[in-house]
């Protein structure tokens, strides 16, 4: 294979597409690593690699490959052609001599370097034939009888040049342009004029290149990707935030990423998007969705009394995990059998966040009546789903959502494939967690997963992917209004908070709050020394992803939403996250 060709086809269609090579990375499985040695002709990459490429670029392999395409020699003449004959309309038309070769060489010069060497050549000569013109009509003022002789040739001998080049270049591919002045050069060292030329002509496409560097927010306003980076770097740093990541949605899909730091600081070990992260409670959105699918499909229903779908009482059954699905305390409950899906997920089941020490198991409200976060009430639904379609969690959310998106590197239980790139995590001191690999699934709290999946998973959910748009609409729809001044309860007879502004409520496994520029839905993670903070704002298309495997990060998330998508209306007080000073 030809390395150069391939390095110059991929790098083409990467840019052509919009695709940083980080972005690449992501939608290939293929290390930036790799990408960057492919595009510097370093590495004589795969066919394997090279159809990965293909498909991400939505191209043809042969489009990626240096394959022989006679096609290709007819179309470069073309266009050489069409390069060296422009200027012959300067004769009718004042200076398109110049910018029509000038309008085709911007556009066509990446795309072979043959178009650029000709390009910069007929243009250079051009500008020197627009000089001498200029010259010979003061010659023509100026000097008797050889002014005459000298403007009555100009023309005629740019003309008898440009029409030998058009021979020249139909016969051998090359051309020649004598006296031309080196306006544009062909090293980075440009002249002055190359420089002032230069900008008057791209001034316009780099208005729009500039746009494109930027992020429009949910008030409108915007802000510099490069500007972004570097106070997330700053405020990462500032916070001794280990290791984090971070992506930006608009218009339904990532148009930011970035990531910070390490996932082993004490080894070095960068992070990256495909190194293997605790979810923690971003477990629970998954779960929602995977809920909903099965509603559609009619196993349950979202108002039906749970255990009225087995057939015999919850707390007869014999345990088939270490604890979480042993209920046999509940004997002695007389409120749980009113519990239905639609609780479970607007964590309004009546049972505690988790069991206490002694793992005793009990509702401390009525369900259905008071707001109580509860990863105990989604784990009583997955265990009555696992009875009734007779498969387990991680079953049912490959077969659900994890296969259909190509989340290959995603699971409700740690896998052994892991091990080889996973992200350590620390506390607030800097402490290391030990790293739990023996968790049993669970849908409120195990979710393994990466930056690059959860970015898979958040793209299909504002496209409304998986399940209907009518199921996405009532896990988007308010269920239960928050009144407590925290999320998770421990004080039964703590106050309550004033969120009317921003109507704090819960959907079915996503918060809901409003705010002036449209309808937000949060989920966020914490635990292990993992924080990750999620939201999307579905009317806007908009949406972040934060996911660090520093227990600290939380100081720094009010900086980080309203400087990415001027996010000002999440109660941080509610979440308990005090803000970076």
């Amino acid at each position: 294979m030809n390395n150069h060709s391939i390095a110059e086809s991929v790098k083409y269609h990467r840019q052509n597409k919009g695709y940083s090579q980080e972005e690449l990375s992501l939608r290939t499985n293929v290390t930036v690593r790799t990408i960057q040695r492919i595009e510097k002709a370093e590495v004589n990459p795969h066919l394997n690699t090279i159809k990965l490429l293909a498909a991400a670029l939505e191209v043809e392999v042969n489009d990626l490959l240096p394959l022989d395409n006679p096609k290709e020699e007819t179309i470069k003449k073309k266009w050489l052609l069409l390069l060296h004959a422009t200027p012959l309309l300067g004769m009718f038309i004042p200076l398109c001599n110049v910018l029509l070769p000038l309008f085709i060489w911007i556009h066509k010069r990446e795309d072979n370097p043959i178009y650029d060497t000709h390009g910069i050549k007929i243009i250079n000569f051009q500008i020197t034939a627009l000089l001498l013109t200029a010259l010979s009509f003061v010659s023509l003022l100026t000097i008797e009888k050889w002014g005459f002789i000298i403007f009555i040739c100009t023309v005629p001998v740019c003309i008898g040049i440009i029409i030998f080049n058009i021979v020249y270049v139909l016969k051998s591919d090359k051309c020649y342009y004598p006296l031309s002045i080196p306006f544009l050069k062909f090293r980075a060292e440009g002249s002055v004029s190359k420089i002032i030329l230069l900008a008057a002509i791209l001034s316009l496409g780099s208005c729009v290149r500039l746009n494109a560097q930027k992020i429009e927010r949910v008030d409108g306003s915007k802000i510099s990707k490069d500007s972004l980076t570097q106070k997330i770097d700053q405020w990462a740093a500032d916070a001794h935030v280990q290791g984090l990541a971070l992506a930006i949605f608009s218009k339904r899909e990532p148009v930011y990423q970035h990531i910070f730091g390490y996932k082993d600081s004490s080894k070095k070990l960068v992070l990256t998007a495909s190194t293997n992260i605790y979810g923690a409670s971003l477990s629970k959105a998954v779960f929602s969705v995977i809920v909903m699918k099965l509603v559609e499909d009619g196993i349950i229903d979202l108002d039906t009394p749970l255990e009225s779908y087995l057939p015999k009482k919850m707390y007869s059954y014999t345990p088939l995990t270490r604890w979480h699905d042993d209920y046999s305390d509940l004997k002695t409950d007389n409120r749980y059998h009113k519990i239905t899906a639609r609780m479970c997920l607007s964590h309004t089941s009546g049972f505690q966040n988790w069991r206490s020490q002694d793992t005793k198991l009990q509702t401390i409200s009525e369900p259905g009546k008071e707001y109580n976060y509860s990863g105990e009430g989604f784990v009583y639904l997955q265990v009555v789903l696992e009875k009734i379609t007779g498969k387990g969690l991680e079953q049912l959310a490959q077969e659900i959502v994890f296969r259909p998106l190509g989340m290959k590197n995603t699971s409700y239980e740690w896998k052994s494939r892991f091990e080889k790139d996973f992200a350590q995590s620390y506390a607030t001191n800097w402490g290391i967690f030990e790293k739990d690999k023996d968790n049993e699934p669970r849908s409120a709290s195990t979710l393994e997963t990466t930056f690059a999946d959860y970015i898979i998973f958040l793209t299909a959910v504002l496209n409304h992917q998986i399940i209907s748009e009518e199921s996405y609409d009532e896990i988007f729809s308010p269920q239960f209004k928050v009144c407590p001044l925290a999320q998770l309860i421990e004080d039964k007879n703590a106050a309550d908070g004033d969120y009317k502004d921003i109507g704090l409520s819960y959907g079915l496994g996503w918060g809901y709050l409003d705010t002036a520029y449209g309808t937000g839905f949060f989920k966020e993670g914490r635990g292990s020394g993992f924080h990750h903070y999620s939201i999307v704002f579905p009317e806007l298309e908009k949406g972040v992803l934060v996911m660090s495997n520093s227990e600290n990060t939380g100081i720094i998330f009010k900086d980080v939403l309203e400087s990415t998508i001027a996010d000002k209306h999440m109660p941080w007080e509610w979440f308990k996250e005090l803000p970076y000073k």
